[in-house]
């Protein structure tokens, strides 16, 4: 889920704050956790990599608010969280968030997966009343590939609502198997099953990224967010593809509070990207996606 050393490493440079202060960032994947996530004893693997220890504490809004000045972001997806132990963040939660800092945050639904029709109900509420603009699912938390059936209804709500889904592929950092994110096969029988979905994947996709980037070459509505991994880590099959037939297809994110925007930030500079290529990554996709204003 974040800070593996995924394939060739770029050489560590700190991202120069000054040279992106003209920049706008969105950060694609951000959570303002709560105890009833931190508690979960599956972070323990994340604790340990990040070297946060008994993260328990919960991080209050105007802490995240100040990495995101920090790293000149101006806008975070903040997503709530259902797995089948219940709501580790609810929707209630992102959108007060939301509602007390409008122009700084905007919010992305999750869904209960063993309740099909009252979860296509709430997503509708959530876009259409309180203004989220997309639906995540993580499948690690679920133990359900994106190909199970449950998925199904929500997805045809997505196409219905012109929202993204998305979702976490690769290897899943927690203590949890890490099968449901493996892309081919089964985030590629949604993508031919729903050839209007606009799907992101999260968190890169390592060790898999032959299968990330054929899925990236293949569907057109398939895109990748670098969350969970600072810059020097990306692995060199994303970075050269971002360079050459990609740059509309990468979103930076960072999984906050994982890893701060500031430190997914970390090496940026040392990729060498084209001004409209980092412009796109750090922010234009993102507005494309999510349809921002």
């Amino acid at each position: 889920m974040l800070l593996l050393r995924a394939g060739a490493v770029y050489p560590t440079m700190a991202v120069s704050m000054p040279a992106l202060s003209s920049q706008p960032v969105i950060d694609a994947w951000a959570q303002q956790p709560t105890h009833r996530l931190l508690e979960q004893p599956w972070l323990a693997s994340l604790n340990r990599w990040t070297r946060k220890g008994d993260a328990r504490a919960e991080v209050p809004a105007d802490a995240l608010l100040g990495h995101l000045d920090e790293a000149g972001v101006r806008r975070a997806l903040v997503c709530a969280w259902c797995g089948p132990q219940g709501w580790l963040i609810s929707h209630d939660e992102v959108a007060s968030l939301c509602a007390s800092h409008p122009d700084r945050f905007v919010g992305v639904a999750s869904a209960n997966l063993f309740e099909p029709m009252a979860a296509v109900r709430e997503l509708r509420r959530c876009v259409k009343s309180r203004g989220f603009k997309a639906l995540r699912v993580v499948p690690w938390l679920w133990g359900l590939p994106p190909d199970d059936r449950r998925y199904y209804p929500l997805y045809a709500e997505c196409c219905e609502l012109e929202i993204p889904f998305l979702t976490q592929i690769g290897h899943t950092g927690p203590l949890l198997t890490s099968e449901p994110g493996r892309p081919i096969p089964y985030l590629e029988h949604v993508l031919l099953e729903f050839p209007e979905l606009v799907v992101v994947g999260g968190h890169v996709g390592f060790p898999w990224m032959n299968e990330v980037l054929s899925l990236a070459y293949k569907f057109p509505t398939f895109h990748v967010d670098t969350s969970a991994y600072a810059a020097k880590r990306y692995p060199r099959e994303l970075v050269d593809y971002l360079r050459e037939h990609g740059a509309r297809r990468v979103l930076f994110g960072s999984n906050y509070p994982m890893l701060t925007p500031r430190q997914a930030m970390d090496g940026l500079d040392a990729l060498n990207l084209a001004p409209d290529v980092l412009a796109a990554f750090l922010h234009d996709n993102a507005v494309r996606v999510f349809k921002l204003t």
